[in-house]
């Protein structure tokens, strides 16, 4: 694309290949944007909240998924549209920085867009609608201020993090088992957090999952599971109080680096060879027992031979042991990571309370737990299910509570959910509304509206009347200026939220107002699309 003047010193744009592309400008551009985006939340809308329906996606090559985690679902789209891969990027970037509220962002974001769209249509300048929201937005943070409570909380009790945590697992595959799952998810985080630097490392927090096994099997390993097997099927399947060396060399023979040739024409000279490499390997094994290690997890194999003589010498060893599971073993066992057998001294040995082979059922599987480490500072979620893909749902599912609980340590003001904290937003907008006098007045009267797409979409998927639930709550809380009344998805007899134990991080609601403001302020900015069209 080129820029070029005519005589009178006007500019114009020449487009490269200009016959092959179709061009988009001016509020028709904004409303194609819309349109897209709207398509994209309409898919996410009927996933939102407890009653949410789950998507299956099938990948090119033939996997299939089962969720309704909104990142993922769009994450497996292939979304061709560029407008629909800005709704993508929008969940993603919910999830990397809070981990929850994936589909309610989306789905905010398309409400958004639907009511500026009426705005357009009015003849409303799109920037104005921009900065109208933008207005809306600071109004609706500010009142999440207003009626935010703060959880308090110590190691002793954590009852307010769990109950945080099974509102975000209520909308999920193991809504029934919310209690439990939410207990194991807050103990993980707590046992891995700084509560005095309000700081919590997500990387120390491992989720394995074997298939087979019911959800209520699901465990937390105060440890380490790695999914492998002792090397010999004769080592002992359960050793207390050992000393474990980590080595990150190979129970091999050094081999030769040049390219040569040996002669070996008799048999002594094989036998000699022989002998060489067994006195090798005798030496790499007496080396290990002379540390005082009684369990060698080594990053690589062995060879048989090797294997042979650990088990002579009764010197248990795991081989194929992966570099993360290697470093989270060297923090909570305390050992050093030994690089050469020749370094192998008695203080870069950790030590493990005790260390299991778990067989499964009926299968040939078998995992190592590891547990009773000096230094708890890792931990693992083991989870069991009846299929792979139920297994990777409950996994992602545990992913969104483990978030939320960091959240809640890194900073522990909650609101309300079921709709309320947006309902009570979108009164305070529409207060506020009132005292604007341009025509911005009408784009926060836009998203007044737009917040009530959350509460709308509950009441819808739970199968209640959308507009007449909604109407109730809105009236009840103006009139009782109660910003605790939400949608009763589950039929519970009450929607003052307390009572049912429905939380959200404020957290995690002011990202979604300022991303989903963000991306509508983008999208009613673009007023010129220009694509190479469909035919060559």
């Amino acid at each position: 694309m080129s820029l070029a003047f005519d005589e009178y010193g006007r500019p114009f744009i020449i487009i490269r290949e200009q016959e092959r592309k179709s061009r988009v400008k001016g509020i028709e551009a904004v409303k194609a944007s819309i349109m897209a985006a709207k398509s994209v939340a309409r898919t996410l809308r009927s996933s939102l909240g407890p009653k949410g329906m789950d998507k299956m996606l099938q990948s090119p090559d033939g996997d299939v998924t089962i969720t309704n985690d909104g990142a993922t679902i769009l994450e497996m789209m292939d979304v061709e549209n560029q407008i629909g891969k800005l709704m993508v990027e929008l969940s993603k970037s919910q999830d990397h920085e809070i981990g929850d509220g994936t589909t309610g962002v989306v789905v905010l974001a398309g409400a958004l867009l639907e009511h500026a769209e009426s705005l357009l249509d009015m003849g409303m300048h799109p920037l104005r609608i921009a900065e109208g929201y933008e207005m809306a937005c600071k109004v609706a943070t500010e009142n999440l201020d207003k009626i935010k409570t703060r959880f308090e909380f110590s190691k002793e009790d954590i009852e307010p993090l769990v109950k945080t945590c099974m509102t975000t697992l209520s909308s999920k595959v193991v809504g029934r088992l919310k209690r439990p799952m939410a207990e194991i998810c807050v103990k993980a985080v707590l046992a891995v957090a700084d509560l005095e630097r309000r700081d919590v490392n997500l990387d120390l927090i491992k989720v394995e999952g074997k298939v087979g096994g019911k959800m209520e099997d699901t465990r937390l390993v105060e440890g380490i599971v790695i999914d492998k097997e002792f090397s010999h099927p004769q080592m002992p399947k359960e050793l207390k109080d050992v000393k474990v060396a980590i080595l990150t060399c190979p129970f091999e023979p050094p081999k030769p680096k040049t390219k040569h040739k040996v002669d070996i024409d008799t048999v002594e000279k094989f036998e000699a060879l022989r002998d060489a490499e067994k006195a090798y390997f005798t030496d790499m094994v007496q080396r290990c027992k002379d540390s005082g290690a009684e369990l060698v997890i080594c990053q690589w194999g062995f060879d048989d031979e090797a294997n042979h003589l650990l088990m002579h010498q009764n010197l248990p060893a795991v081989r194929w042991v992966g570099g993360v599971e290697i470093e989270l073993l060297a923090m909570a066992t305390g050992a050093r990571i030994v690089p050469r057998f020749q370094e192998l001294t008695a203080d870069k040995l950790g030590h493990a309370g005790s260390v299991t082979e778990v067989g499964f059922g009926t299968t040939k599987d078998k995992m190592l737990v590891i547990e009773g480490c000096p230094n708890l500072k890792a931990v693992t979620i083991f989870v069991r299910g009846g299929n792979r893909m139920v297994l990777d749902e409950i996994k992602r599912s545990l992913h969104d509570a483990i978030c939320v609980a960091r959240n809640l340590v890194r900073d522990n003001a909650i609101v309300y959910g079921g709709g309320a904290a947006e309902i009570s937003c979108g009164l305070a907008v529409e207060e506020a509304a009132d005292k604007v006098t341009g025509v911005e007045h009408y784009a926060m009267r836009a998203f007044a509206d737009a917040l009530q797409a959350v509460p709308l979409a509950l009441a819808e998927n739970s199968g209640l009347p959308p507009i007449e639930s909604l109407t109730a709550v809105k009236k009840r809380q103006l009139e009782e200026s109660n910003p605790y009344l939400g949608i009763d998805c589950n039929d519970v007899g009450t929607n003052d939220m307390r009572e049912q134990n429905v939380f959200e991080t404020v957290m995690g609601k002011k990202q979604q107002l300022f991303l989903a403001t963000q991306v509508c302020k983008m999208i009613l900015k673009i007023d010129d699309v220009i694509k190479p069209s469909d035919y060559e």
